[in-house]
């Protein structure tokens, strides 16, 4: 059985010493940008180099988040950032853009490099390029089974969450809250629009759900089925929570601490009534095991709620202008948080009253207390109890975690005292004094033991201490304590420090003079259809290229010239392609179709800079999709630095996905006798957010029933053709949904009437 890493988040300094102190092995967490998270406090590099030093001294690893796109103007202060890190001695960093993979490969080899699940790490393929690259480990998607992640042959390291917040859509795919908050998930500042309410709907008509919170997961949460993963071929166990208290982050890492400690002690793991209960108050939404156990929709989803549910705290008897009245079946506390059911209310109780009105500070289960009614509350109905004062303020008392040594002393008549220190790793050696024959009283070993043993408030514990002395010796408590402070010190300094990485380079540039070619005098519009009635009607048009969503469609025009099949974004089963063209969507494609196939690249492989352009175009793609998320002026800097302008695509018009989910909001039907018919495409189904924007739900079996969500309306970038054509870019990506072979002229013929 491999040995587990438990690997905690930390959003600042903090959280970082509850995660160290309650026992996690790693550690990982984000300088002020680059991040994933960029709304946690995260680190100054002032902090970063506090933050190495202090997880070194206790033997906990700490890697670095850089998990977003890189722009081009970013990436030279992106690789100077990396270079600091590097030479701060951190242990790693996790990285999602792939230029950036290839330039720190080449500029740091030493450095260790995990590919961040922002990467849709979810196939065999991938992982075999990965290794390739000089990947050290994946962190991999969050959709995969246990029993897929089993089957993976590969010696890199194998990271997966087991516990915190999921998302919806597979990670590094979701364009949600980009598009329409100009809030980018894959730039670190998500608005969490999947935890927003929707409405279902068929058609025109309305579908009853059973909650409106249709694209709201669940808590992940693997307590139950922890031994299944402690028996896996997984290395690292992450716990998901860099936006989370200290308190909540220090309670999660301990619990699961202690669940690793008991299976690798008697292979067994279980978790007490009162920590379930502890960690239900701290945060839940509802508890779900996740994919990694095949959980249903109905287990996996809370479309009810997207709050914080707590824990069940009684039932409102009684409610007036002034006080509610509450029978407890939980103990209640004054600064306890509570939220009422009824009216998604919360409050914090300020003052509590028993029954006869006197303001108490606590109740006990089964007790009648009552609250005022600050909220103007209306309806009776449950109470949750979503805040536990008391255990708050007991989790911020932080625990000891001590390091083991062992000692040796020699002390000899007439040699020098020689006192070490080992931790496994590092031995320290002081020498002191000769050693004298006692002429009064002699020092006892007993003394010696307890002088050595006294380590005060250092990190550190003597397991065990062997004393090689002669009878009968005297020598000097003071030196002795002296020795053993200074001994002390320097393991200290051992373990916070490695020997710092030596660079040539002082300041990295790497970003070439820009080139600017000569405008474009042509289009070459490329069009990806999805009904055979779409394809006759671009056909006609006589357009350069069509990409063909479906499978049989592709292989019944595919003598047609330049017709391409689209390959899903999600693939675990890689058929055999020789000479055919195809447009992939996720790097394990890439991998196993470049150079025997015609390939164009997605906007899904998030390309914003040019070395990552660079490298899709080293590996023979024909064309590259620059991602949707890049602004004009951010093109323009890409084109600046590239020879063959003519490879770019750049989105021109269509509806993009927002989001890719292995779940389907269909499942929440009231009448579940109903069936659901998308993937039929008998109906057309959408999800209506509170501003009425209607997104259209879209899946296809043979993609094993995932299910894509579009925009709400067309990106229209016709606007900026002229733009582009004076960069020198060439090749444009229009997509159709449900345009009528009329609109669909139209807006081709739009394009070709541009004056050049």
């Amino acid at each position: 059985m491999k040995k587990k890493e438990l690997l905690a988040p930390v959003g600042n300094c903090e959280t970082l010493v509850q995660a160290v102190l309650n026992g996690a092995d790693a550690v990982y967490l984000a300088g002020k940008k680059f991040g994933a998270r960029a709304f946690a406090n995260n680190f100054t590099n002032e902090e970063l180099q506090w933050a190495i030093k202090f997880c070194h001294l206790y033997g906990v690893k700490i890697y670095v988040t850089i998990n977003t796109m890189i722009y081009e103007d970013e990436m030279n202060e992106c690789l100077n950032f990396i270079r600091f890190l590097h030479q701060s001695n951190v242990d790693a960093v996790i990285l999602q853009d792939l230029g950036l993979i290839k330039i720190v490969r080449e500029k740091f080899p030493n450095l260790e490099i995990h590919a961040s699940t922002q990467m849709h790490n979810h196939n065999q393929e991938q992982l075999n390029w990965y290794k390739q690259m000089g990947i050290k480990r994946v962190v991999l998607a969050r959709e995969l089974s246990l029993k897929e992640i089993n089957n993976f042959k590969t010696d890199l390291e194998l990271e997966i969450f087991i516990h915190g917040a999921l998302c919806i859509s597979y990670s590094g795919q979701c364009l949600f809250s980009s598009l329409l908050m100009d809030r980018s998930g894959n730039r670190g500042s998500c608005a969490g629009i999947c935890r927003l309410p929707f409405s279902l709907y068929e058609d025109n008509k309305l579908i009853p759900t059973e909650g409106n919170y249709l694209l709201s997961p669940k808590e992940l949460c693997t307590l139950n089925d922890f031994e299944k993963i402690m028996a896996s071929n997984i290395d690292s166990l992450k716990i998901e929570g860099r936006m989370k208290s200290p308190y909540y982050v220090g309670f999660i890492t301990r619990l699961y601490r202690t669940l690793i400690d008991s299976y690798e002690q008697n292979h067994t793991c279980k978790v007490g009534e009162e920590d379930f209960k502890k960690l239900k108050v701290l945060f839940n939404r509802g508890f779900t095991n996740g994919f990694l156990f095949d959980a249903n929709f109905k287990d996996l989803m809370n479309i009810k709620t997207s709050n914080h549910q707590g824990i069940y705290l009684g039932e409102i008897s009684q409610i007036t202008a002034q006080k509610i009245k509450i029978k407890l079946q939980e103990d209640l506390h004054q600064e306890d948080g509570i939220r009422f059911v009824s009216e998604d209310k919360g409050m914090i109780v300020n003052f509590l009253y028993n029954e006869k009105g006197l303001l108490i500070k606590g109740a006990k289960k089964g007790e009648n207390i009552y609250i005022d009614n600050k909220i103007n509350l209306q309806k009776k109905g449950k109470v949750l109890k979503t805040v536990d004062y008391k255990l708050e303020n007991s989790l911020k008392k932080l625990p000891e975690r001590k390091i083991k040594i062992s000692g040796d002393m020699t002390l000899k008549v007439g040699k020098r005292i020689v006192l070490t220190f080992n931790d496994g790793h590092n031995i320290i050696e002081k020498q002191g004094s000769i050693v004298e024959k006692a002429q009064n009283t002699a020092v006892s070993k007993e003394i010696i033991v307890k002088k050595i043993n006294s380590l005060g408030n250092t990190p550190f514990i003597l397991d065990q201490i062997n004393i090689d002395m002669d009878d009968n010796i005297f020598i000097s408590m003071s030196e002795l304590k002296q020795m053993r402070r200074e001994a002390i010190q320097e393991l200290t300094q051992k373990r916070e420090n490695i020997i710092p990485h030596d660079f040539l380079e002082t300041k990295i540039n790497i970003l070439p003079e820009k080139r600017y070619n000569k405008p474009s005098s042509y289009t070459n519009i490329n069009v990806l259809v999805r009904t055979e009635e779409q394809l006759q009607a671009v056909l006609k048009a006589q357009v350069n290229s069509i990409y063909i969503t479906n499978e049989k469609l592709y292989q019944k025009y595919q003598l047609e010239k330049n017709i391409y099949y689209r390959l899903p974004r999600v693939k675990s089963n890689f058929n055999i392609f020789n000479n055919q063209n195809l447009l992939v969507e996720e790097t394990g494609s890439l991998y196993k179709y470049h150079g025997n196939n015609n390939l164009v690249t997605d906007y899904s492989f998030n390309i914003s800079n040019s070395f990552s352009f660079n490298l899709l175009s080293d590996m023979q793609v024909e064309r590259i999709t620059l991602s949707i998320e890049n602004k004009l002026e951010d093109i323009r800097n890409i084109a600046a630095h590239l020879i063959n302008k003519n490879q770019i695509e750049v989105y021109l018009y269509g509806r993009p996905e927002v989001m890719i989910m292995k779940y389907c909001p269909l499942n929440n039907l009231v009448n579940h006798e109903e069936k659901c018919n998308v993937c039929q495409n008998k109906h057309q189904y959408f999800l209506k957010d509170r501003n009425q924007k209607l997104y259209p739900i879209i899946s296809n079996i043979a993609e094993n029933h995932l299910t894509h969500l579009l925009y709400y309306k067309p990106l229209n970038r016709l606007k900026e053709l002229h733009e582009y054509l004076n960069m020198g870019i060439v090749n444009f990506r229009v997509e159709f949904f449900d345009e009528t072979p009329e609109e669909i002229e139209s807006i081709i013929s739009k394009i070709k009437s541009v004056n050049f």
